[in-house]
């Protein structure tokens, strides 16, 4: 009984701690797979396979509902601590290669999400692409800023350098 109360403790903590949380079905999955799929995503999650008694008490302690009717079956849960378009790209692609496994639905930031919104999750490119792009943009934005400033002045002397050459030629 302890070791249920510290497992539902942890679990409770798992579920605050994380900014979104993911749950499949693995049934039929042997344990090297398992393996393989907790090393895609060690950097952004935790994969942790439970009893669902334990899990649906642990998410009620945390005030999530999104799961309850789901906990049916071999279920595991990802718990995202960093980037959750990694997480969902290395479970959309796990899955792809492993039709066993299934993602059922997730919590991001208290929203839930069913399974097509997780993939559409998926498809979205990394934190540091979007960063990247959004950069290229500024800075994009910043030249063209600077060249504008740039092209002012030199179209005045222009301007300036005409007027003269024709009252020169008069």
């Amino acid at each position: 009984m302890a070791d249920k109360k510290e497992k539902v403790a942890e679990l409770t903590e798992r579920f605050t701690s994380s900014n979104t949380v993911i749950l499949t079905e693995y049934r039929g999955l042997s344990v090297t797979k398992m393996k393989e799929l907790r090393r895609a995503m060690v950097n952004d999650a935790t994969y942790v396979v439970a009893k669902n008694t334990l899990l649906r008490i642990a998410a009620k302690n945390a005030g999530v509902t999104t799961f309850d009717d789901q906990l049916v079956g071999p279920s595991a849960l990802a718990f995202v601590h960093g980037d959750p378009v990694t997480t969902a790209k290395a479970l959309k692609d796990f899955a792809k290669a492993n039709p066993l496994l299934l993602i059922k639905s997730a919590v991001m930031d208290g929203i839930d999400l069913d399974a097509d919104e997780i993939n559409k999750l998926a498809d979205l490119e990394t934190r540091e692409v979007l960063l990247a792009k959004v950069a290229s943009a500024i800075k994009a934005t910043m030249f063209k800023a600077a060249y504008t400033f740039n092209a002012l002045p030199s179209g005045a002397v222009r301007v300036v350098d005409a007027l003269r050459q024709k009252q020169e030629s008069n």
